[in-house]
């Protein structure tokens, strides 16, 4: 199994849950053109139908985002623009006063096997107060998963991958792979 990103904290991540199911994965590592549309299902979309003309075997790529209630959703499919810009202390600035917290991290992957097929995971939450914690990247030390006190960045990669948006698109993605296979 190929996955195409220049993101090694997401590569990390797919790498330790589809080598718990006994899938090996390779790392196409390469930047790709992602346009900015109204979804992480149309940016994924649109990503792998680019890199479909780039990379010669199946592959999947995914697209993420953090999305905040009292902001509208924001920063949503700008997510990794923002990250790179203001970052975490940025985010944190801009709910000061806010009091809902709410937000959700989204993750889709987007497979390419000649068709493409889209999977989607998603995880409730709150923004934290601060930043917390060194593991993870982007905005895990500022994401606090519903019914838990610690930020994605202050748990385990194993602790967060049981809980995270993008394992639970792995886990559709894994359930799609078995009935291939069949």
């Amino acid at each position: 199994m190929k996955v195409v990103t220049s993101n090694l904290g997401k590569y990390a991540e797919y790498k330790e849950i589809l080598e718990r199911a006994g899938i090996r994965l390779e790392l196409i590592h390469m930047s790709y053109p992602e346009e900015q549309l109204e979804s992480i299902e149309e940016v994924a979309e649109h990503s792998a139908y680019y890199l479909k003309g780039v990379v010669e075997t199946d592959f999947f790529i995914d697209d993420s985002g953090l999305f905040i209630d009292s902001l509208g959703g924001f920063p949503g499919v700008y997510s990794s623009y923002v990250n790179k810009t203001i970052g975490n202390s940025g985010i944190i600035d801009l709910m000061k006063g806010k009091r809902d917290r709410r937000a959700e991290f989204r993750t889709c992957i987007a497979y390419y096997d000649v068709t493409l097929h889209l999977f989607t995971g998603k995880t409730r939450g709150s923004i934290s107060e601060e930043s917390k914690g060194k593991n993870g990247f982007g905005f895990d030390p500022i994401f606090v998963p519903d019914g838990l006190t610690a930020t994605y960045a202050e748990m385990t990669l194993e602790e967060k991958d049981s809980i995270s948006h993008r394992s639970k698109a792995t886990v559709a993605f894994l359930e799609f792979l078995k009935k291939k296979a069949i």
